[in-house]
């Protein structure tokens, strides 16, 4: 089975493309902070190739932008090229089948739920502590 979940930031604005056949693509990278700590004691992190495809990918290009943290579940993928100078170039991406944006649309505020009103608390009386049983 090839399944993965992530959850992370985005280091980067993503790149909305189209193919020839006129579905949209869209490429961002995605920071991941690894469970431990190296022996400085800090929490390293992976980067990681996501690719998005069609209305998702839309999406993704108009609400998303870096520092934005998101929730991808898809699969992995290999590819190989052979690039210009002739050696061949291995590439691991994600290909997410379901994008879920965990921040409000942007930092401002605008797009986020107002707070709820708050309720009148009726004023307590003060009590004397001497008259308390305990």
């Amino acid at each position: 089975m090839n399944k993965v979940f992530l959850i992370g930031n985005l280091t980067r604005d993503p790149e909305l493309a189209t193919t020839n056949s006129g579905v949209s693509v869209c490429r961002f990278s995605l920071a991941v902070t690894r469970n431990y700590s190296n022996a400085e004691g800090e929490r390293e992190a992976d980067f990681l190739n996501i690719i998005v495809w069609r209305g998702q990918a839309e999406n993704c290009h108009k609400y998303l932008k870096k520092g934005s943290k998101c929730a991808v579940s898809g699969s992995i993928q290999t590819r190989t090229y052979d690039a210009q100078d002739g050696t061949k170039r291995y590439v691991t991406e994600i290909v997410a089948d379901n994008v879920e944006f965990l921040n409000s649309r942007n930092s401002s505020g605008e797009g986020m739920e107002k707070p709820k009103e708050t309720k009148e608390v009726a004023e307590l009386e003060p009590v004397d502590d001497d008259t308390l049983p305990f």
